[in-house]
């Protein structure tokens, strides 16, 4: 039967990339595209849909490409998402609409990630932009934060004909798109920038280097500014630690450091001096989306990489296209071991870690298998670098100086799941503030879900 696979897509040789920061997946052009589509069976109860967070009318859209009118096809997807070429290159799509597609039943599903990513980036090159509200409503609102959540929830308003400024504490806009991930799985220039340039065009304003909290409070934009709504999209980006001996030693980094000082700062590039210590021999403890990129980052560096993760390889919770890349380009996996010291020289530089084995026991509350200790396994690894992915939690800075915000144990601000809606008044938060530390397109789910329930709050004052 014709149809059973996909069309594969173009990506770089793995020699050649694990020495460059440019982008490993290279898309479709308009002829795969237009193929790929055609292997659409456009279901009437498309189940798709049911898994996109931010109900996309993926039907529609592929629908659109299959005919060739990519700008049509843009406007469809434009109507839900303020963020597609970056969706398109790191949603967890086998998980979410692709999971759910009908043709995957028998064959491989429709690449409705890498089409998505083909008409944002068709729009890009053709100078198509997004629509914007017909007329202003007078109101105002603020949104914290111009990560994916802040993104779409100012977009989403802007459309609804709210004047929305961003308030972003770097110097650039764009959150974890532009500190976290790094440049060959999301071009930062000319794809990040450009998206924030298309939430721009629906008329939101973003002022960078303002730390809420520092700067000025909420209660003084709500006082004192005007603005009678804020959103909360600040993430997670206070690293967390494993607490063993040596932590403390220079050359150990958060995932979180090392990925901002060489994205945002351009540690990559040979005319930026940025301190960043990639080393010869890097250890990276963690299994995550985030452990994979410190690791091919590090790679790129021209580093010996390992990832030391306490669980098995079906444990590893990455994409399993990420841990697919970063084997090809020579990342070695030390599986089933866990670092219990780091061990430090008499300058105060890591030279090594001393790990011990681990075996999976009984699951745990998960259901995930808890990994145990092997008793005298222990041995030691040879390294410069060390750097922890371990997951973030929020900052508390911003609801340490907010009166009447509520907080979970985790840090985390308490956010209605309808709503957005948090224990203050006009307030709304969601993203990482609110889950701690996920994916980029639950967090512009909930700034979606956070701009419908500001609209409602603001038409019902």
């Amino acid at each position: 039967m014709e149809g059973l696979t996909r069309v594969p897509v173009r990506e770089q040789e793995p020699e050649v990339r694990a020495a460059n920061f440019e982008e490993v997946c290279l898309g479709y052009n308009e002829e795969e595209a237009v193929a790929e589509a055609k292997r659409c069976l456009n279901c009437k109860n498309a189940q798709c849909m049911k898994g996109c967070p931010v109900s996309i009318n993926i039907p529609a859209f592929i629908a659109q490409v299959k005919e060739g009118n990519f700008e049509e096809a843009y406007h469809i997807i434009s109507e839900s998402s303020a963020l597609p070429a970056v969706c398109g290159r790191v949603c967890p799509q086998e998980s979410q609409c692709e999971g759910k597609c009908i043709r995957g039943i028998k064959g491989e599903p429709v690449a409705i990630g890498k089409l998505e990513r083909f008409v944002a980036d068709w729009a890009r090159e053709h100078g198509i932009k997004p629509k914007k509200a017909e007329k202003l409503n007078g109101h105002k609102v603020a949104v914290i934060g111009s990560g994916p959540a802040g993104l779409t929830c100012a977009g989403d308003l802007a459309k609804l004909g709210y004047d929305v400024t961003i308030f972003e504490a770097l110097h650039e806009a764009g959150g974890v798109l532009i500190y976290g991930i790094p440049e060959f799985r999301l071009p930062k220039s000319k794809v990040v920038a450009a998206e924030v340039e298309n939430v721009k065009a629906l008329g939101v304003k973003i002022e960078t280097n303002v730390v809420i909290g520092k700067a000025v409070t909420i209660d003084e934009l709500m006082e004192k500014e005007g603005f009678e709504a804020v959103f909360i999209g600040s993430g997670a980006g206070l690293p967390r630690f494993m607490g063993i001996p040596g932590e403390q030693a220079m050359g150990v980094f958060s995932a979180n450091e090392f990925l901002t000082r060489n994205n945002l700062m351009k540690a990559f590039r040979d005319d930026y001096d940025t301190p960043i210590k990639a080393g010869k021999k890097v250890v990276v403890v963690g299994g995550g989306n985030v452990a994979m990129d410190a690791a091919r980052t590090a790679k790129r560096l021209g580093a010996e990489v390992h990832i030391v993760y306490r669980r098995g390889e079906e444990e590893l919770p990455a994409r399993k296209e990420e841990i697919h890349h970063a084997k090809e380009e020579g990342i070695i996996f030390d599986l089933l071991q866990n670092p219990t010291e780091i061990l430090v020289d008499e300058d105060g530089w890591v030279k090594g870690c001393r790990v011990i084995k681990m075996e999976l026991g009984e699951p745990d509350a998960s259901g995930r298998r808890s990994p145990v200790e092997i008793p005298g396994s222990e041995y030691e690894i040879e390294a410069d670098t060390v750097i922890m992915s371990l997951g973030t939690s929020p900052n508390p800075l911003i609801s340490s100086t907010t009166k009447g915000l509520d907080i979970n144990r985790r840090k985390c601000i308490i956010a209605e799941e309808e709503t957005g809606a948090t224990s203050k008044d006009g307030v709304y938060a969601g993203g990482d503030a609110v889950t701690g530390a996920a994916t980029v397109i639950l967090a512009m789910g909930a700034g979606k879900t956070a701009a419908k329930g500001i609209d409602e709050f603001l038409r019902n004052k």
